[in-house]
């Protein structure tokens, strides 16, 4: 594989905009990465364009990536279109680093874009369910919600966690999205404000939830070599880029669904998807200077992080109440808000935690900007993404890391 760099990225911020199309969203995300990288867009050799919903939602279906990119003013190259739920856009990256890395194209564009507020609520929301084995919807009663909260009663038991500790968690975010520009929300609330907040499914309240909405985000990659060639001054490495599903077994066999973490985790409870992508990088977790996981609630960020290398099992609460994840402390976590507070427009969300990585690996976060471990800015990023649920397993789980 060559070295393969993130040239350019662009967003459109999150949130609810009915004025808008899928086209909107998609377009103004490729001419603001297109924009960034400072590339004449015909140099652009491929497309993978990721969506989760259009189909369901807009009546749009088999040529997404197509009729976005014909709008925005893009065609005459292979435009692929890919689907796997909330892991849809990090897969379309991956396609895009696998044809830069492997040589076949110098340059590609990655896109996720979604469009989830089209004057039915219930829809949308309903359709979600569907990132799953549809027939589990009728036999089991399954519900992403009840399945998230059923698994934070258990670490209550186990680890004496408490809804105000979740809360806290949730705090963190919010604040962080007040300094996005890109967030869906960007008001700081209280602890009081997010426990008094409408419960959703005991412990999760409304506010410590992944909200929906339209949204979309972009990157040019190209090779190491093209870059300089095209004179990219401030190029984010692709170091590794790691994708797996579950490891499933068979619901006939043993006739009941178990209910696993997001992640895969081996034995010792470590998140193996990110253990391969640091071994891939030639990294450890002690290298990371910040990270990007995927809270589908707030409180799940907090069974990510001895998974992730980042505190010893057990220690997790007070790893978080040590201030370590906060913009000021050893490894921020979710320096864009996170899903409930950034946004959460399912198809889009894997290449918004890339570009918000790669902001802050360039030094361009703004208020939200952080120091890294040395003091001289973030030089290792980690995003972590997951996608669906198969037999109470994650149907997609990406771990990608980023240098500079």
């Amino acid at each position: 594989m060559r070295d393969v760099v993130v040239a350019g990225i662009g967003m459109h911020r999150c949130g609810k905009f009915p004025a808008l199309s899928l086209k909107d969203l998609g377009g103004h995300a490729v001419w603001e990465a297109i924009r960034d990288a400072g590339v004449d867009p015909r140099a652009i050799e491929c497309a993978y364009v990721g969506n989760a919903a259009a189909g369901l939602l807009t009546g749009q279906e088999m040529v997404r990536g197509q009729v976005v990119l014909r709008w925005a003013g893009l065609g005459g190259i292979p435009i692929i279109n890919v689907e796997t739920a909330c892991a849809s856009s990090t897969l379309a990256l991956r396609e895009a680093w696998i044809a830069v890395g492997s040589g076949m194209y110098d340059i590609a564009l990655a896109l996720g874009m979604e469009k989830m507020f089209i004057g039915d609520t219930a829809k949308s929301i309903g359709i979600v369910a569907t990132a799953t084995d549809v027939e589990w919807i009728t036999a089991l009663g399954f519900q992403f919600m009840g399945m998230y909260a059923g698994n934070l009663k258990l670490q209550m038991e186990r680890n004496g966690w408490t809804q105000e500790l979740f809360a806290k968690v949730a705090v963190k975010g919010k604040r962080n999205g007040s300094l996005n520009p890109f967030a869906q929300y960007q008001t700081p609330q209280t602890v009081e404000e997010i426990l008094s907040s409408r419960v959703v499914a005991w412990p999760l309240t409304l506010y410590m939830c992944s909200t929906m909405g339209d949204g979309a985000a972009a990157a040019i990659i190209c090779s190491r070599e093209k870059a300089q060639a095209l004179g990219i001054q401030r190029p984010v490495h692709i170091r590794a880029q790691v994708t797996r599903a579950s490891g499933f077994s068979d619901p006939r066999v043993h006739g009941q669904v178990h209910q696993e973490e997001e992640t895969p985790t081996g034995p010792s409870g470590r998140n193996e998807i990110a253990y391969e992508a640091y071994e891939a990088a030639g990294i450890g977790p002690e290298d990371l200077d910040l990270a990007e996981i995927h809270d589908a609630t707030a409180p799940a960020e907090l069974g990510t992080y001895s998974g992730l290398g980042l505190c010893n099992p057990g220690d997790e609460a007070a790893f978080f109440l040590s201030g370590a994840t906060q913009l000021e402390g050893t490894i921020p976590i979710n320096t864009s808000g996170g899903l409930a507070a950034r946004g959460h427009p399912i198809g889009a969300t894997g290449l918004y935690q890339i570009a918000e990585l790669v902001l802050q690996l360039r030094g361009d976060a703004a208020k939200r900007q952080i120091p890294g471990r040395r003091g001289t800015g973030p030089k290792v990023a980690l995003a972590s993404n997951g996608g669906g649920v198969v037999e109470g397993g994650a149907a997609a789980s990406c771990a990608t890391i980023l240098t500079v």
